[in-house]
């Protein structure tokens, strides 16, 4: 059984051609009916004639070609034209005389090539259609020519306001889409800057420190260790950012980042770097996205001080509070640079829009005496 609510989708589902028809067959048999003779659009004001047989095919040419006013609408308005000539020259003046106008419509809307050919062609077969009914005894008069010639072309601007408005939200929605194809590829390349760079650099720092330690080999065997460790963490990292881009992907259970600031502390002191971690407070179970984000803040910056400031001691303070999370990460700034690859420069600017779109604070700069420090302000319970 066919629910009322699928009716609608069912019909979109059929040719357009077959969407047409019922309007064609409505006005047709509108202008059948005994009732509705005669009492059609009138140009020229020629006396009445009774319906016969040139009536029926008039008609029918009137009405039947609006089946295909979207397919073919240069057809359709040549046919439906052809038609409302006869049937003003014969005086029927049939309720379907009203399918010129909407062919007209259909026409402006969706007439894609020479629609200026087919405007001067079909605005010069007008004069001879008018001269033809007033040399069969019209009393219209120039005046009604030229008003009925007007409604005309107003039908036609109609149309082609309706495709210049069609066009226009094609366009918006084209150039939407688009920013939002932009914008998941710039949060893509943040994700996988945070996940890749922190645990790359890790491993880089482990492996040459790993080079001076041959002589001693339960040292070399812990560095080696911790190398593999943090390749399996990038590997967890980037599998669950992999779970996130899947199409069928819901929320995750249980964001890995969030709360693990002290796994991220280790895994930096296992470089050799000396970092002194402060948490206050409980995480808010209503946080949001704002643990992530913070998250992202202490990485990145103990990325970037293994990179520029490796064996420097490096503080982290992250403070929970009821609406915000407020984080900092000060380096001393006296060590030397790591043997890593140079930044792009994406990790800062990265952190200062993610803490911008939640309406946080941000800074990242030198520090009175010398180091470094970022500071970043989050507030808790956004959801973006």
């Amino acid at each position: 059984m066919i629910s009322l609510r699928q009716l609608p989708e069912r019909w979109r589902r059929f040719d357009v051609t077959v969407r047409d028809l019922p309007l064609g067959l409505l006005l047709l048999l509108g202008s059948l009916l005994p009732m509705a003779r005669n009492h059609g659009t009138e140009l020229g004001e020629l006396p009445d004639r009774p319906f016969d047989a040139v009536a029926f095919l008039a008609v029918a040419l009137e009405c039947l070609p609006l089946a295909v006013r979207r397919r073919w609408p240069a057809v359709c308005l040549v046919l439906v034209s052809l038609g409302f000539a006869a049937d003003q020259l014969r005086g029927y003046h049939a309720f379907a005389g009203t399918a010129l106008p909407i062919a007209l419509i259909s026409a402006g809307a969706h007439l894609e090539r020479r629609r200026r050919a087919i405007a001067i062609l079909l605005s010069a077969a007008y004069v001879p259609l008018a001269v033809a009914l007033d040399r069969l005894g019209s009393g219209e008069g120039v005046d009604g020519f030229v008003t009925f010639y007007l409604v005309l072309v107003l039908a036609w601007g109609i149309g082609a306001w309706l495709r210049a408005t069609r066009a226009e939200e094609a366009e918006r929605r084209s150039r939407v889409a688009e920013e939002s194809r932009a914008a998941e590829r710039t949060r893509i390349a943040r994700e996988l800057h945070d996940v890749v760079t922190h645990h790359v650099t890790a491993m880089v720092v482990q492996a040459e420190a790993a080079r001076y330690l041959t002589a001693a080999p339960d040292r070399l065997d812990q560095t080696l260790t911790a190398v593999s460790d943090t390749g399996r963490r990038a590997i967890t990292d980037l599998r669950h950012l992999l779970d996130l881009l899947h199409p069928g992907h819901g929320a995750p259970a249980g964001t890995p980042h969030v709360g693990r600031f002290f796994t991220l502390v280790e895994q930096t002191r296992l470089t050799g770097q000396p970092v002194e971690f402060t948490e206050r407070g409980t995480p808010a179970e209503s946080a949001g996205n704002a643990g992530l984000v913070a998250y992202r803040v202490v990485q990145e910056a103990l990325t970037n001080a293994l990179k520029y400031a490796h064996g420097s001691l490096t503080t982290v303070r992250v403070d929970h509070g009821e609406q915000e999370i407020t984080v900092e990460v000060g380096t001393d700034g006296s060590g030397a640079p790591a043997g890593s690859p140079g930044g792009s420069g994406r990790g800062l600017a990265g952190l200062r829009q993610r803490v911008g779109v939640l309406g946080g604070d941000f800074s990242a700069g030198p520090r009175p005496g010398g180091g470094f420090v970022v500071r970043a302000r989050i507030p808790a319970g956004s959801p973006s």
